[in-house]
C-alpha cells in the first residue's frame, strides 16, 4: 500500500501539525492536561502520515507510540475521575 499526498498538502499538513504542537504546548504550561492530551493526538497522528510518506521509520513509530499514550490518556481523564 502506498500513500500518495501533494507536496502543498503535505506542507500545509506539516503547518497545521506546527500549531497543534504549539497549542499542547501552551495547554502543558497552563496545566490544562486534557487541552493537551487533546491537541496533542491530531498532532501525532499527522506525523504518522507523513512519516509513513516518507519512509521514516523513527518518525512513524514514535509518533504511533505516543498516539497510543494520548489515546489512553484521553480515556483514561474521561472514565477515572479525579
Amino acid at each position: 500500500m502506498t500513500l500518495s499526498t501533494s507536496a502543498s498538502l503535505e506542507q500545509r499538513l506539516k503547518w497545521v501539525a506546527f500549531l497543534l504542537g504549539l497549542l499542547s504546548t501552551v495547554s502543558i504550561v497552563q496545566g490544562w492536561p486534557l487541552a493537551a492530551m487533546v491537541l496533542g493526538l491530531p498532532f501525532c497522528l499527522i506525523w504518522v502520515y507523513c512519516g509513513w510518506l516518507r519512509s521514516e521509520p523513527q518518525l512513524k513509530y514514535i509518533n504511533v507510540i505516543f498516539s497510543l499514550l494520548y489515546v489512553y490518556g484521553i480515556a483514561r481523564y474521561f472514565l477515572l475521575p479525579v
